[in-house]
């Protein structure tokens, strides 16, 4: 047999062949070079069928190992899908907050979802998140503050002077910047609103009692906070070093003439201009308009935002002047009280939220005082 053949040969034909050569080295005549030529060849061979059969194992093993880690690293990946988004949106979980609302226990929420705690609070179901969210972002003045989520007192620096930069001629010296800084100290504040529920309300579905308790509770809450604002406008000083200032104009009607005034006294930073006035302003400049028999806007193309507590006063600015921050977020926290009122089969549901308000740039807002 040629050594072509035998490296052709299958793992069972070479020791079939290495028999025959051991009977044919016994014969007389036998070729005893060309035999041990066999020997060795197909020694190569078995070698070879030896080495291939443990690579083939290899790679199959690989490849097994491979394929589960893929199936893990996906079955990883569907329950992370589950945990962080979709659990909290299921009816128990639903159900398992509103229990939390109505007893302050969130032993059930915490079971049902392991990832559900960002700093210490219980993650909200997304129907709760987003009626939060379409609250906040609807009113008005609150909706046009520079918001921040930082814990504890915020300290904001402003510019109370600065000199401007100039034109460096070659050779020349620059003198260096004179820059004076102030401080605003962000220090939270609690608001509080309880409402007090009957027992048909406690038995409502769960997600009509959250979205009740919530559009309730944070209506309250931002209709205060909203208000605070504004007097955080009116009661910042007109002149000073200590905090931001707001401009006093020396206009006391309610004009169109004193609102153009008044723009042009704010700085070039304030660039998202609104005007802040009581309805009844409001309508007495529009009305004036059509006492006047001429079409035009009484507000100069402003955008208007009406609020009670700028009574005696109409304000022109820049909202982004105000920072406001949640130490603790923008949801109200809960607590649960079945004790107070229990003989008239209400129950008291506490909102709180915690929040920092302040003027924190000079130069964003002029007060129009009316006389």
């Amino acid at each position: 047999m040629t050594i072509e053949e035998i490296r052709e040969m299958s793992a069972e034909q070479v020791e079939t062949r290495l028999s025959e050569i051991e009977k044919e080295i016994d014969t007389e005549g036998a070729d005893l070079e060309a035999l041990n030529a066999e020997i060795d060849a197909c020694k190569e061979r078995r070698a070879a069928l030896v080495q291939a059969e443990e690579e083939r194992k290899a790679l199959a093993e690989k490849i097994a190992t491979d394929r589960e880690k893929v199936e893990v690293k996906e079955n990883r990946e569907d329950e992370k899908v589950m945990s962080t988004k979709e659990i909290r949106n299921t009816k128990e979980y639903i159900h398992a907050f509103a229990n939390y609302i109505k007893t302050g226990d969130a032993t059930e929420c915490r079971a049902l979802l392991t990832e559900n705690a960002e700093n210490g609070t219980v993650a909200v179901p997304e129907i709760v998140d987003n009626a939060i969210r379409h609250a906040w972002e609807n009113e008005p003045i609150l909706s046009r503050v520079t918001k921040t989520f930082i814990k504890g007192n915020v300290k904001v620096g402003f510019e109370i002077s600065a000199t401007d930069a100039v034109v460096h001629a070659e050779g020349a010296e620059v003198d260096e910047e004179n820059l004076v800084l102030g401080i605003v100290s962000l220090v939270p504040e609690t608001l509080k609103k309880w409402i007090s529920v009957s027992d048909e309300v406690l038995d409502m579905d769960d997600g009509a009692f959250l979205e009740y308790i919530y559009s309730e509770v944070a209506y309250k809450i931002m209709q205060k906070l909203s208000a605070l604002v504004v007097a955080d406008i009116i009661n910042a000083p007109a002149t000073g070093t200590t905090a931001p200032t707001v401009k006093t104009s020396a206009a006391t009607t309610a004009s169109t003439a004193s609102i153009i005034t008044a723009e042009g006294e704010l700085s070039d930073e304030a660039t998202d201009i609104v005007v802040i006035c009581t309805k009844a302003i409001a309508a007495q400049l529009k009305a004036s308009v059509l006492s006047a028999g001429y079409g035009y806007d009484p507000f100069d193309g402003l955008t208007v935002l009406t609020s009670a507590a700028a009574n005696g006063h109409i304000l022109v600015g820049d909202l982004k002047g105000v920072q406001v921050n949640f130490p603790n977020g923008e949801a109200p926290s809960f607590k649960y009280d079945d004790k107070t009122l229990a003989t008239k089969d209400l129950v008291r549901i506490i909102g709180r939220l915690p929040a920092a308000h302040a003027v924190v740039a000079p130069g964003r807002f002029v007060d129009i005082t009316l006389a």
